[in-house]
C-alpha cells in the first residue's frame, strides 16, 4: 500500500543516502571502529568496560548487503548483545578484538 507507513519508511530510508556516503550514492563496506576516548569500550548500555568482541551487524531493511555496522562487547555482555542482534537477523560476523 503506498500510503501506509511502512511504505513510506522504506521509500524513505532508500531515497537517503546512508551518513558520509560519498557524492550520489550509498556508502559500503564496513564502518570504521567507534572509539572512544578511553578507548574500545562495550556498547552495553551504562557499561564502560574495555571491549573484547566486536560485533558486526546491519538492518537489511535500511542498509546495503555489505554494510557493517559494529556494537563492541565487553566479556560480560558478549552473550546479551548477540542474542539481540541474532534475534532479529542483524548479527552478521563476530570477530575478537586484539
Amino acid at each position: 500500500m503506498a500510503g501506509s507507513p511502512a511504505a513510506l519508511t522504506t521509500s524513505r530510508a532508500a531515497a537517503l543516502p546512508e551518513p558520509d556516503a560519498p557524492a550520489g550514492g550509498q556508502r559500503r563496506g564496513v564502518d570504521p571502529l567507534p572509539v572512544d576516548p578511553d578507548g574500545l569500550v562495550c556498547s552495553a548500555k551504562g557499561c564502560s568496560q574495555p571491549a573484547t568482541t566486536d560485533l558486526q551487524w546491519n538492518n537489511p531493511r535500511i542498509h546495503a548487503e555489505d554494510r557493517r555496522k559494529h556494537w563492541l562487547a565487553c566479556d560480560e555482555h558478549t552473550g546479551t548483545l548477540r542474542s539481540f542482534l541474532s534475534t532479529r537477523g542483524f548479527l552478521r560476523d563476530v570477530a575478537p578484538l586484539a
